[in-house]
C-alpha cells in the first residue's frame, strides 16, 4: 500500500461523524517509514494533519507529510494546519486534491510554497474525490449529496403485491447498509414506510448498535407517523418533515421525541427542495434516501438525486400490483431516462450492488 493509499484508508475512519468539515487522512513519512498517522476528528477537534503531526513529535522534522486533502491555510474553529506543518519542520507536503472551498483551494498550497515547503497536487486524486464527494457537493452548493439507495428483485420490485418486503437481499447486505448508514450524515424514508415497516433506521455492526447515529429523516406529508414508531425509541435524532399536518399532530409527535418542521408546497405535500435545502443549512452534507418508491419517484422528478445505490437480489416477484422502487411521474421518453454515469458493480453476499451517478443536468 502506498502513503497516500494509506492515508485515504485513514480518511475513511472519518466518514459520518466530522461533517460539516471534511473527512481527511494524514501519515508523516520520514526516511520511508511512517512515523506519525491521523484522521479528522469530530467537529471542533483537531485536523488530521495536526493528528498525524503530534503522533510523530520531533520525528516530523524532516519528514515528508501525505494529506487526503489540501491543508488549510485559514481560521475557523482551529487554527490553520498549513501552521503546524511549518512549525513541525516538515519539507514536503503530498496533498491527493485541492480544497473545492472557496475559502482555502489553492491557498494552502501557495502558503506552503512561500513558506519554503515543497507542495504537491495530484496523487489518486479520483480516490480521494470519491471519499469527499459529500463535502464537495455540499461546500460548492450548501446542499447536501443526495444517495438514493434501495433493494430490489431481478424486475425491480421491493414489495410483493400484499406488501411483504422482508426480506429481498440477504443478510450480507443489509449488513452492508448498517455500515453505509454509519457514513451518513442522515437516513430518509416516506411515511408509507415508516407504517409499513416500522423501521429503526439505526446504524449497527452486527448486533452491536453504534455510538454515532445518523439524523433519521421522515417525508410525512400528512403528519401519519405513529408516536410509537420503534425510530422515536432509538437513541439519536428524528426529524418529521410535514406539509398540512394539523398543529395538535405535530405536538403530538414532538411530544413523542421528534422534532417537526413544516414544508408545505402548492398540493400539500412537503416541498422536497425546501427539505434539502434546510437540512444542508443545518451542516447536514449526505443523506441516504431509503425508500420507498414514492418518495424516490418524487426525488428523480425534483432532479434532487445525486446518486444511485441498487442492491439487485436474484429474486423474481413478479406482479402488476407489486411496487417498484422509483415510482412517481417518472419520464415521458426513453431519452430523458437517468442514465447514470462512473458505474461500478460488487457483489455483497448473494446479491449485486450497483453504484452509480446522476448526471449533472446540461446547462
Amino acid at each position: 500500500m502506498s502513503h497516500m493509499a494509506h492515508a485515504l484508508s485513514l480518511a475513511k475512519r472519518a466518514l459520518g461523524s466530522v461533517s460539516p468539515n471534511p473527512p481527511v487522512g494524514a501519515v508523516v513519512v520520514k526516511e520511508g517509514e511512517v512515523v506519525g498517522e491521523g484522521y479528522t476528528q469530530p467537529p471542533g477537534g483537531p485536523h488530521a494533519e495536526r493528528v498525524a503531526l503530534e503522533h510523530a513529535g520531533p520525528l516530523a522534522a524532516g519528514a515528508v507529510l501525505y494529506t487526503t486533502l489540501e491543508p488549510c491555510s485559514h481560521h475557523r474553529r482551529t487554527p490553520p494546519c498549513t501552521d503546524a506543518i511549518v512549525a513541525a519542520g516538515i519539507v514536503e507536503v503530498r496533498a491527493a486534491m485541492r480544497d473545492p472551498n472557496p475559502a482555502v483551494s489553492g491557498g494552502g498550497v501557495e502558503v506552503l510554497r512561500e513558506r519554503g515547503l515543497r507542495a504537491s497536487v495530484g496523487e489518486l486524486s479520483e480516490q480521494a474525490n470519491k471519499v469527499v464527494e459529500a463535502y464537495v457537493k455540499f461546500v460548492t452548493t450548501g446542499r447536501p449529496m443526495v444517495t438514493a439507495k434501495f433493494a430490489m428483485s431481478l424486475d425491480g420490485k421491493i414489495a410483493t403485491r400484499n406488501g411483504d418486503s422482508q426480506w429481498i437481499t440477504g443478510d450480507v447486505a443489509r449488513e452492508h447498509v448498517h455500515l453505509l448508514r454509519a457514513t451518513r450524515d442522515a437516513i430518509m424514508v416516506g411515511a408509507n414506510t415508516v407504517l409499513a415497516d416500522d423501521p429503526r433506521l439505526t446504524a449497527r455492526d452486527g448486533d452491536i448498535r453504534l455510538e454515532r447515529q445518523p439524523l433519521r429523516v421522515v417525508v410525512d406529508s400528512h403528519g401519519v407517523t405513529p408516536t410509537e414508531a420503534a425510530m422515536l425509541r432509538e437513541p439519536g435524532e428524528t426529524l418529521v418533515a410535514v406539509a398540512d399536518a394539523t398543529s395538535e399532530t405535530a405536538e403530538r409527535l414532538r411530544s413523542a421525541g421528534a422534532e417537526v418542521v413544516f414544508l408545505p408546497s402548492p398540493d400539500s405535500r412537503v416541498d422536497l427542495e425546501a427539505l434539502i435545502q434546510a437540512l444542508g443549512e443545518r451542516g447536514v452534507t449526505s443523506v441516504m434516501v431509503e425508500g420507498g418508491g414514492s418518495l424516490l419517484g418524487a426525488l428523480f422528478d425534483a432532479r434532487l438525486v445525486d446518486k444511485v445505490m441498487a442492491f439487485v437480489a436474484p429474486t423474481i416477484i413478479g406482479g402488476r400490483e407489486a411496487p417498484t422502487a422509483v415510482m412517481g411521474k417518472g419520464v415521458a421518453r426513453l431519452a430523458e431516462a437517468f442514465r447514470l454515469e462512473n458505474i461500478g458493480f460488487d457483489q455483497v453476499g448473494r446479491d449485486i450492488a450497483v453504484v452509480g451517478y446522476v448526471p449533472k443536468p446540461q446547462r
